[in-house]
């Protein structure tokens, strides 16, 4: 093996270049502007600001414009929103940018956690800010914490002004100042008096979405009937979303109310929306403006809304959140129960060499087979429209007496709780005479040198106290539920009222609104029974 040692070559360098004076190419320098309005004296500063660093960046010699990225009345808590500066930073990772200049660290961001990312972000790249309010530039040492700082500051400062515009906003909903969205609002735009005025054409596809609503089609079913009907949605095109009919038959501005404060923003960094459940106080501005929408028909649709979404569903086997979804096809689908396990009836279609064969089956009993459910029969559809028309006539003719026995139930739902004899007037003035018998005590113990020896009463008041209140809130619930029985009531005394003499054919929108349920007692025999009370049994011709 040769062992001989390795060379080591030198390359001289080459005179000519050494001697040379080194060429500096121009820094590529970018300027960023903001401001957070669009008044006119922020504008002008806008224009300053660009005009300024235009001269800035041209008149020196070292230095070439890399463009100026300017952000117009827009807020600088958050980066997402200001596209120009998303821009800047694009072109500074691309290595497009070698400096950047702005007026002020409260310009270039208000939120200190932003700042600090896009600055560190910048560093690492060989980019420098440069912020001329505070005299700091990113890639000197000590900068990072004289920005942390003025970042805090200018976090600071946004949080200040958000909260007094927050402040200012509440206050005017407590002097019940309402500001409408028309661009959200189907059916209203702005009239000459700055209040909401009814679009006609609009205003009758409002009314016939409740309508429909009430005589109990689903949200989907209205979705359908409007896009077939060629009627333009809010936004103006041909599909109806159906969060936007949602909306409108949950929106209390139709019926002339203006509620505040659904919604509020978590803070002014994240600006997060959050639905207000009891968080904040809202606002309830009543008779505001005009109504397209009778209160009754609005209050009766708040009820209807709660009464499918509180359904329960026959069984848990295929709903395992134990609520059904509302179907609007058929009207037996949430009226039909069996007598024996008091689970519902559903739909089903039989195949059978003869044809196919429509049955009405117990949901328990497909399910679950004979296991909770063991003689329930299954139904054919036919006779049992047949008789179910024929109890619904025969009850219908005693039309009278049968509006007289609503009526009474109406009278019952509106009658005081049961088992309360204190109203709600009654609760809060015994709390007010404890809070002022707190006072009393407190001043008493504290001129008798403490409050242990008074501990027992002041838990005793307490105690009461805490009843009281929930007496109050239980009163309360009992009058929203009996209020909502007695719209439903009332409108099946209407419908009861113009309903026609005799129902020849089967119609599902008028067995939904006359029929409370029906209860299959036998393979032959079901018992009727009509929105308000009335209930006769029925034979089955099969």
């Amino acid at each position: 093996m040769n062992q001989t040692a390795p060379r080591v070559i030198t390359i001289p360098p080459k005179p000519k270049l050494a001697k040379e004076k080194a060429v500096q190419r121009q820094l590529r320098v970018a300027a960023y502007c903001r401001v957070s309005t669009d008044d006119e004296e922020q504008l002008t500063s806008y224009e300053a600001q660009q005009t300024y660093y235009t001269d800035k960046i041209m008149s020196n010699p070292n230095w070439t414009m890399a463009g100026i990225f300017p952000d117009e009345g827009i807020t600088g808590t958050s980066a997402k929103k200001r596209p120009e500066f998303l821009k800047m930073i694009r072109l500074c990772k691309k290595k497009k940018i070698d400096l950047i200049l702005t007026k002020s660290i409260s310009r270039f961001a208000r939120n200190t956690v932003d700042c600090l990312n896009y600055i560190r972000a910048l560093k690492e790249l060989g980019i420098a800010v440069v912020f001329e309010k505070e005299n700091i530039n990113t890639m000197e040492s000590d900068s990072e914490i004289l920005i942390t700082m003025m970042g805090a500051f200018a976090q600071a400062e946004s949080e200040s002004i958000s909260a007094n515009v927050r402040w200012g906003k509440r206050q005017a909903m407590r002097e019940g100042k309402v500001s409408f969205q028309y661009t959200r609002l189907y059916g209203y735009k702005r009239g000459e008096d700055n209040k909401p005025c009814i679009i006609p054409e609009q205003a009758e596809v409002v009314r016939r979405i409740f309508d429909a609503y009430l005589a109990g089609d689903s949200v989907r079913a209205i979705k359908q009937t409007l896009e077939a009907d060629g009627i333009p949605s809010s936004k103006g095109g041909s599909e109806w979303p159906v969060g936007t009919i949602q909306g409108i038959l949950r929106n209390e501005k139709y019926c002339g109310d203006a509620l505040m404060q659904k919604t509020y923003i978590s803070d002014c960094i994240s600006r997060k929306v959050i639905k207000n459940t009891g968080q904040l106080p809202m606002y309830l501005v009543q008779d505001n403006h005009e109504a397209i929408i009778d209160r009754t028909i609005f209050d009766r649709t708040q009820a209807e809304i709660a009464r499918r979404a509180g359904t329960r569903a026959p069984s848990k086997k295929n709903s395992v959140s134990g609520l059904s979804c509302y179907s609007s096809k058929y009207a037996l689908t949430e009226r039909l129960v069996c007598g024996e396990c008091g689970t519902l009836y559903r739909r089903c279609t039989w195949s059978k060499p003869q044809g196919k064969r429509i049955v009405w089956r117990c949901i328990s009993r497909i399910d679950y087979g004979k296991k909770y459910c063991r003689a329930s029969p299954a139904i054919d559809e036919a006779p049992l429209q047949t008789a179910i028309l024929a109890a619904v006539n025969t009850l219908m003719s005693d039309r009278s007496t049968l509006i007289g026995q609503v009526t009474n139930a109406i009278q019952t739902e509106l009658s005081p709780v049961p088992g309360e004899s204190m109203s709600i007037a009654d609760v809060e003035k015994r709390i007010a005479e404890l809070n002022a018998k707190t006072t009393e005590l407190m001043a008493v113990a504290k001129a008798n040198g403490g409050y242990a020896a008074y501990a027992e009463q002041f838990k005793a008041i307490m105690d009461e106290a805490a009843g009281l209140k929930d007496k109050k809130a239980y009163i309360l619930k009992q009058q929203q539920e009996n209020k909502a029985a007695a719209l439903r009531i009332t409108k099946a005394a209407e419908i009861m009222q113009n309903a026609s003499p005799e129902l020849t054919e089967w119609d599902e929108s008028a067995i939904r609104q006359l029929v409370d349920t029906v209860t299959v007692l036998s393979k032959d025999r079901i018992r009727v029974t009509l929105r308000g009370g009335a209930e006769m049994e029925q034979e089955l011709i099969i």
